[in-house]
C-alpha cells in the first residue's frame, strides 16, 4: 500500500511548463514550501529513512538542497554542510569540477568539513542529469567521507542521472518521466 504523504507530496508539487525555455517542463517545490502538511511530510519520509543508519554529516547542495538539509541534519543530530558554487564560501575550501551540457561548473566545501570515515548522505530537491550530484559524491569522497546514500524530493527519471552516482544508492519520494 502507497503512502499517503505521497500522493500529497506529489500534489504539492507545481508543473509549469516552458520553463525556463520551450520544452522545459519544471517542477515547481516553492508550492509544496506553502503547505505545511507536505513539507512536514518531506521531511519526515527522509528523517525514518535515515534515523537509524548512523548519518554524521548531511551535505546539502546548493541551493534547494538548503532547504531539505539543515531539518534533517537537526533531527539526526548530524551536522550540515552546504556544497556550493565557487567563490561563495568564505575561507579555505576544496572543490570538484564537473561537466554540463555546455561547459563546466565547479562544486565546493570548507576544508575539514566532512572527516575521513564520516557517514553522509547528499540531498538536494531534484536529480535530472545527475552531474551535480555525482560531483558532490566526489567531493565528499575526496574528503574521505562515506556516502550512504543520496538523497532528492524528486527525479526525473528519463534524463537517467542516476546512472551518474555509480555504485552510490539514489532515495527519492517522486518520480516524473517523460518530461
Amino acid at each position: 500500500m502507497a503512502d499517503p504523504r505521497i500522493a500529497r507530496i506529489s500534489n504539492a508539487i507545481r508543473a509549469i511548463p516552458d520553463f525556463p525555455k520551450k520544452g522545459i517542463m519544471f517542477r515547481d517545490i516553492t508550492t509544496l514550501l506553502l503547505d505545511p502538511a507536505a513539507f512536514q511530510d518531506s521531511i519526515d519520509l527522509f528523517v525514518a529513512r535515515y534515523k537509524d543508519q548512523g548519518i554524521q554529516v548531511v551535505a546539502g547542495i546548493e541551493a534547494r538542497g538548503f532547504i531539505f538539509g539543515p531539518p534533517l541534519a537537526l533531527a539526526l543530530g548530524a551536522k550540515f554542510v552546504p556544497l556550493r558554487k565557487p567563490r561563495k564560501l568564505p575561507g579555505p575550501t576544496v572543490g570538484v569540477d564537473y561537466s554540463l551540457e555546455y561547459g563546466t561548473d565547479r562544486i565546493e566545501m570548507h576544508v575539514g568539513a566532512v572527516q575521513a570515515g564520516e557517514r553522509v548522505v547528499i540531498i538536494d530537491d531534484l536529480i535530472a542529469t545527475g552531474g551535480t550530484m555525482g560531483a558532490g559524491i566526489a567531493l565528499i569522497d575526496q574528503a574521505g567521507g562515506k556516502v550512504v546514500e543520496t538523497a532528492c524530493l524528486i527525479e526525473l527519471t528519463d534524463l537517467k542521472g542516476r546512472e551518474k552516482l555509480g555504485n552510490t544508492p539514489l532515495f527519492v519520494l517522486v518520480e516524473y518521466e517523460g518530461e
